[in-house]
């Protein structure tokens, strides 16, 4: 995670746009007392939003535990998809 000020984020932006993309950093620009923005890659933006649908309802959940469950005990199976 980075953190910088508004002032030097001004100062190089393409650099600290580069850094957030490129090594999927998270930017805190620090605006003053208790005040701030965040910034992140669109990458993962989708992938916070993706997982925010998935665990949207209980039933998802509950589904998503299973798998997870299933993988790490070793009770999934394999299939072939058909082409």
């Amino acid at each position: 995670m980075l953190t910088t000020t508004i002032s030097d984020f001004r100062k190089d932006i393409k650099k600290y746009l580069d850094n957030v993309i490129e090594n999927f950093e998270t930017l805190i620009i620090n605006r003053g007392k208790d005040s701030g923005v965040v910034i992140i890659s669109l990458d993962e933006y989708n992938s916070l939003r993706a997982t925010q649908h998935e665990l949207s309802s209980k039933v998802n959940e509950q589904r998503l535990d299973s798998a997870i469950n299933k993988l790490k005990t070793g009770a999934s199976f394999e299939k072939e998809l058909l082409d």
